[in-house]
């Protein structure tokens, strides 16, 4: 493909130019986090830097926004090309010890979405001062969206909002904290897993333990469930889907001589494959009574669907890499496929795009985890965050000229 010169390169420019402002940014969305659903001051925050550019911002019914810079979706003969940033934070005591950390007891932004949120940001008003010199020949829309920590995540809410209407392709990055700032994590098809939440509810007439033949076990009934849920999945389904079942809580009992009355077990199921996650809930409702009812207790699944997996599109990624490329010819890494849930999956339901893992690992002392309150983000990763939206917006482009 030829690349049409200069709108990278101005983009770049135009970061050089206001780092420190947009570091501040980052810094002031990092101390005021805010949970899903209620990013109220990150919302007003993201338009009042938008208005300042001369933009104008689509606020969304409830929280977040999108804006369109250049052409109108109707100028616009390929469709608008969409990055997506998530802007909520997390239910997590913050302990980096950075002088901006969370001022906002109990939540932070342990998951990178400040960096996100501050990466969309710089794009946005990058961009708004090349269409004021005539320089962005198409449209482009950032989504600044809420309640991506939660199920089944606020990317519905966008989309029946309007949010993607005209967009052809959509892109977004996530933090990795696994990888060293300057490289770029990319995989073509799933690169994240479907998510789901369940929780099986276990009933008898109780009893003594001395005399379990005249009650039913709860407790013998969870255990079988925890201990034989697992293995019986594995062999009904192809490993190769990645596939993870595991339970996080159990629940049953006041005494050690009484068999109680009820008892509970939840826990969270992933997979890679999204034919696979569509039978996930009759077949586990299916093996919980082939382990249940045997023992006599009465039960009651209740399934959550959460996210389906992310599904990188080949077209989509392999422009991603070679705007990786473009600027830096080491910078891309073959990202890992991850247990974990993101709703960015909603979007490519409908139109193609890919998610990207933003280096962001400095080099030195402990590699932290996404979503641990130590976790500390080298600020550099915005630097490539910016110059690599910047590189996909040369090469939309270059697409859209010829």
């Amino acid at each position: 493909m030829h690349v049409l010169p200069g709108l990278s390169s101005q983009i770049d420019q135009w970061f050089h130019a206001h780092r420190d402002e947009v570091i501040g940014w980052r810094r002031h969305i990092h101390s005021h986090p805010e949970v899903s659903h209620e990013e109220v001051e990150t919302t007003k925050f993201i338009a009042d830097v938008l208005r300042d550019r001369g933009l104008e911002p689509h606020l969304f019914p409830e929280t977040g926004l999108y804006v369109d810079i250049g052409k109108s979706e109707a100028e616009t003969a390929n469709g608008l090309l969409a990055f997506r940033a998530d802007i909520d934070a997390l239910r997590v005591s913050e302990t980096s010890g950075v002088e901006f950390a969370s001022l906002n007891p109990g939540v932070s932004h342990a998951c990178g979405h400040d960096v996100h949120t501050t990466i969309c940001l710089a794009l946005a008003c990058a961009l708004a001062e090349l269409d004021a010199n005539g320089a962005l020949p198409y449209g482009i829309r950032v989504i600044f969206q809420p309640a991506e920590e939660v199920m089944d995540g606020g990317a519905p809410d966008v989309i029946r909002w309007g949010g993607l209407e005209g967009v052809a392709a959509i892109y977004t990055a996530h933090v990795e904290p696994k990888l060293r700032v300057g490289q770029i994590g990319v995989r073509a098809g799933a690169i994240t897993s479907a998510a789901d939440v369940f929780h099986i509810n276990v009933t008898g007439p109780g009893g003594h333990t001395a005399r379990p033949h005249l009650s039913a076990d709860v407790v013998y009934a969870l255990s079988s469930l925890v201990t034989t849920m697992p293995g019986l999945l594995s062999r009904r389904l192809d490993p190769r889907t990645g596939t993870v079942l595991v339970f996080g809580q159990i629940e049953a009992g006041y005494a050690p001589n009484a068999i109680p009355k009820e008892g509970h077990v939840s826990g969270t199921i992933r997979t890679a494959d999204m034919a696979t996650w569509r039978t996930l809930e009759p077949l586990i409702t299916q093996l919980v009574g082939n382990i249940i009812e045997p023992t006599g207790c009465e039960y009651e699944v209740t399934y959550l669907r959460g996210v389906p997996p992310v599904l990188n599109d080949d077209i989509t990624t392999a422009e991603l890499v070679q705007a990786g490329h473009s600027i830096d010819p080491h910078a891309i890494v073959q990202a890992p496929q991850s247990s974990g849930g993101e709703d960015f999956s909603w979007y490519l339901e409908h139109v193609p795009g890919t998610m990207a893992r933003l280096g962001c690992w400095s080099g030195a002392g402990e590699k932290f985890d996404l979503h641990q309150g130590e976790i500390v983000v080298d600020e550099r990763a915005i630097d490539v965050g910016v110059r690599l939206y910047g590189a996909i917006v040369e090469r939309f482009a270059s697409a859209a000229e010829n």
